[in-house]
């Protein structure tokens, strides 16, 4: 059986999402990316596997040496969820930020009443 990694899962580990981050600005081989980070160098290729199982990062093999790099078109899934979350979010500020103002236009206004004015309407 084939597991199909999801790519929500992997950038779920901060260790990975620091991969990416790595990978964004340099095409670079395990062993450079495992010189970043102090952990051991098989959980650093465990990390990349995943990575590439999932189609954020694709491998190609110069000579000796295999080079890593990101697939940007594949982290374009992860910017269309973000783009629903931000709407959605978005949303909630704005109705937060209208609130408080109402909040506030109310207490202002309370406050530039004067006690007399108050008096004089219960007459």
């Amino acid at each position: 059986m084939i597991l199909r990694r999801d790519i929500f899962q992997a950038i779920a580990d901060p260790t990975r999402r620091a991969i990416l981050a790595l990978l964004a600005s340099q095409t670079i081989t395990a062993g450079a990316i495992a010189d970043n980070f102090n952990g051991a160098r098989s959980t650093i290729s465990k990390h990349i596997q995943i990575l590439t199982e999932c189609g954020l990062v694709e491998s190609n093999q110069q000579g000796r040496e295999i080079y890593y790099q990101i697939k940007m078109d594949k982290m374009t899934e992860i910017d269309v969820w973000l783009d629903q979350i931000r709407v959605i979010w978005e949303a909630r500020f704005d109705n937060l930020e209208n609130y408080i103002t109402k909040i506030q236009k109310d207490k202002n206004h309370g406050k530039n009443r004067n006690p007399r004015d108050a008096d004089n309407q219960n007459v």
